[in-house]
Formats: C-alpha cells, sequence, structure tokens
C-alpha cells in the first residue's frame, strides 16, 4: 500500500527528527503563554504588567526577524537552529530556577520573554531555509501542510491546556520547569539532525531570476547586513507574484487581525449574550479549521494554478467574516470562523510551499523573515485601531469593511502580478528532474 501524501515527509530520517523537535518546542510554546500569565499574576502583576510582558516577546520578535533571515542565510542552519534552541532552554530553566527558589522578580520574566521572541525570529527563518535540503520537492507541500496542522493543536490547545492542569494542581513555577523540560528535549533531539543535511539537494530552484547559480553570494564574508537586507528587499521587489502576495498580506493582517482579536469579544458579549468561554470556544473551532484546511492540504500534490489557489482561499474564506457583525446565531459564527481558519491555512500551505520551491535557496532566509515581518510590523497597529474605530463606527460596519477589502484585494493582486500567466509559465507540479532541465535551459 503506497503512503499516504501527507506522512510521505517522514520517510526521511532528517525530517523526522527536525518535526519531532518543532513538535515538542512549539508544545513548550503553547505551554509558556498559560505559566508565563499566571507566573506574572503570581509575583503580584496585573494587566499592565501582563501587558508589559507579552509586549516583550512582540518586540523581540519583530525587531530581530529580519536579522534572523539574514542569519538564515549565512549561517547553517542546523548550526542556528541548535543554538536558538538551547538559548530557550537555558532563559526557561534560568525563570524557573529563579521561580523554584523564590528570587524570581517581573523584569526577569519580562527579560525571558523578550530573548524567546528573539529566538523564535531566528528559529523560523532558518527552519523554512532547511526543509528544502532534506526534503525532495514533491514532499515540502506534506511537510508544511504537517506544520500548520501540528501548530494549533499543539500550541493553541494542547499546550495551553496542560500548562493550565499544571498551575491549578501545583503552580506556575512548576509550569515554567515543564516549559524548561520541553525545550531540553527538543534541544536533545535536535542533535541527531545529521550534519550531511545542510549539503542536501535544494529541489531544483538552483538559479534565480538572473540565470546565477543560487549559491553564488550566499553567506559571501565581504557583504554586510544593510547589503544582504537590500539583496532580500529587491528580490522581492522585482518578484510581482511574491510583491503583490506580500501587500495582499499588509492589507488583510490590518484589517483582519484586530477585528478578530479585538471586537470579537463584544461580538459574543452583545449578540450572542456569551461570555469568555463562548468566545474561547469559537477561537477553537477556528484552530479546528486551520488543522483541518492544512491536513487537507498536505494530502494532495501541489494544485497546478497554485497561486490561483492560494488567493482565492485566502480571499473567498475572508468574505464569512463580512457577516460576522450581524450574526445572532452562535453557530453561525462558528462556522464563518472555522472556513476562515480552513481557507487561512490552505493558503498558508502552499504560500510556504512556494517559498521553498521558487525563492533562490541563498535568498529564502531573507525573503522568509521579509514575509514574517511585514505581517508582524501590523498586526499591533492592527489591533490599536480596532478600539477607536468601534468609538466612532458600528462593529457590524467593521467587520463588513474587514471581510470584503481582502476578497477585493485578492483579486487586484492577482491581476497586478498577472499570477494566472505566472502560475503556467513557472509549473511546479512536475518532477524537480523536469524542473532542473527547464531552469537549466532559462
Amino acid at each position: 500500500m503506497p503512503t499516504p501524501k501527507a506522512l510521505r515527509p517522514f520517510a526521511h530520517r532528517e525530517y523526522r527528527v527536525l518535526i519531532a523537535a518543532l513538535a515538542i518546542s512549539i508544545f513548550g510554546s503553547g505551554m509558556w503563554a498559560v505559566a508565563m500569565v499566571y507566573q506574572v499574576i503570581q509575583l503580584g502583576g496585573g494587566p499592565l504588567e501582563l501587558s508589559l510582558v507579552a509586549a516583550a516577546g512582540s518586540a523581540g520578535l519583530v525587531a530581530f526577524v529580519l536579522a534572523g533571515g539574514i542569519a538564515a542565510d549565512r549561517v547553517p542552519q542546523r548550526r542556528l537552529i541548535l543554538a536558538v534552541e538551547g538559548a530557550n532552554l537555558a532563559v526557561i530553566a534560568t525563570v524557573s530556577g529563579l521561580a523554584m527558589t523564590g528570587l524570581l522578580q517581573l523584569w526577569h520574566v519580562a527579560a525571558g520573554s523578550f530573548v524567546l521572541g528573539v529566538g523564535a525570529a531566528f528559529f523560523f527563518p532558518a527552519y523554512s531555509a532547511i526543509l528544502p535540503r532534506i526534503l525532495p520537492a514533491q514532499d515540502l507541500l506534506a511537510a508544511n501542510g504537517m506544520e500548520g496542522s501540528m501548530r494549533p493543536v499543539l500550541q493553541q490547545a494542547a499546550g495551553p491546556a496542560v500548562a493550565g492542569m499544571v498551575v491549578a494542581a501545583l503552580s506556575p513555577s512548576h509550569a515554567v520547569t515543564a516549559v524548561a523540560a520541553c525545550h531540553l528535549l527538543a534541544f536533545i533531539v535536535l542533535n541527531f539532525l545529521g550534519q550531511h543535511a545542510q549539503a542536501a539537494p535544494t529541489n531544483g530552484a538552483e538559479r534565480d531570476g538572473r540565470g546565477a547559480a543560487a549559491g553564488e553570494g550566499a553567506g559571501a564574508p565581504g557583504t554586510s547586513f544593510l547589503h544582504d537586507l537590500r539583496e532580500g528587499v529587491r528580490y522581492t521587489r522585482q518578484t510581482p507574484w511574491l510583491l503583490w502576495t506580500l501587500i495582499w498580506a499588509c492589507i488583510s493582517v490590518l484589517f483582519l487581525i484586530g477585528p478578530i482579536e479585538v471586537l470579537l469579544p463584544f461580538v459574543v458579549r452583545d449578540q450572542l449574550a456569551g461570555d469568555s468561554r463562548m468566545f474561547g470556544f469559537l477561537l477553537a473551532v477556528m484552530g479546528v479549521g486551520a488543522a483541518l484546511g492544512s491536513l487537507f492540504t498536505a494530502s494532495f500534490r501541489l494544485p497546478r494554478r497554485y497561486l490561483t489557489v492560494m488567493m482565492v482561499s485566502w480571499g473567498a474564506g475572508s468574505l464569512p467574516l463580512a457577516a460576522v457583525g450581524v450574526m445572532d446565531s452562535f453557530w453561525a459564527i462558528a462556522a464563518a470562523l472555522f472556513v476562515f481558519g480552513a481557507t487561512g491555512s490552505v493558503g498558508m500551505v502552499i504560500w510556504g510551499t512556494l517559498l521553498q520551491r521558487r525563492v533562490p535557496p541563498h535568498l529564502l532566509g531573507r525573503v522568509s523573515s521579509l514575509d514574517f515581518f511585514v505581517s508582524l510590523a501590523l498586526m499591533p497597529v492592527s489591533m490599536a485601531l480596532a478600539g477607536p474605530a468601534a468609538e466612532v463606527l458600528p462593529v457590524w460596519l467593521i467587520f463588513l469593511v474587514a471581510g470584503g477589502v481582502c476578497p477585493v484585494m485578492a483579486v487586484i493582486a492577482m491581476a497586478a502580478a498577472r499570477m494566472p500567466d505566472d502560475e503556467l509559465a513557472h509549473p511546479l507540479d512536475r518532477l524537480p528532474e523536469a524542473e532542473r532541465t527547464t531552469a537549466a535551459g532559462d
């Protein structure tokens, strides 16, 4: 019996090691999200202190994500991933030790949160860049789908749930210690990642748009940080499908994140007469949709019309949110959020695969970090604007605009970048050997 497509990446030892370590690490991150909250509360902190600690993590991520992308293109990704996990372990173990001995202070937690944010800024570009080195091209979609289905289950559901039980049964300090144990185990597993993974084939993306070998200039010792950053920005600006997808992402983050994160709780209260439990359940439904959408995408081949499927999934999937502000049925809102989570995940799995298949390997870390940066930079802006907007506009109108703008922008992005023509000119539904033959003839 042939192996299901979603499970094919597990045939490769390096991937099994990497995904096992990632699963443990993101489970620990989910635990930290809850353990950190109750650790701050135990130290006498209130909403302001908790906000500052959470903001420290976001600040570390946003401030260093571009540097993380450059590092992923300069430093062997295996070494970078190990260094990040080792730093995570050191930080959480220190916080745990201080908590257990009664010496922990709020600034320790904030500093730890900041370092964890910096670690994430370096980890994810390196993870994205190493996948094409350890997997053949035809398995990348399945690998991205597996990560996309695993993340909401472990980071948004299982990790927080286990941390909540540990806090209730023992203490926040014990939950932080459990997080340290997760990072220790992940660090141990990562040490089994083979050195030869760094020299594995790069799946047919050997040449950039100018015909230069992808490895040329990668990590050149004479280049500066700004030179490397400009090179990544220049490639993004000169690649229409990439540029316009990032423009769409900026607009969608700006219009969607604030209403979902800030205004949805008030929709639950005012339209559904619900409480925090109902709000939490709706977020869980969206997470389940994301997990199933990722798993579904991982089970099939990359579609021939990959750019069209990606943009239609994102655009059409945002449309149900336009009606959230007028719905008075719990199940209707749950269905809208499920569709939004599922279609968003379908697009994200295809997007991650496109970066790994079409971006030259020596630029992959930088382009991945630019993608990460533009999304993160506008997230707090969206949340900051949602509240004031609700003071002058009805909530239903805000959701109507948010759900309507994204499909329109998806159509504009497809037309401006000529995505239907581009995807036919650069087919990815062939075997890597065929791709390499085509690239050699360009």
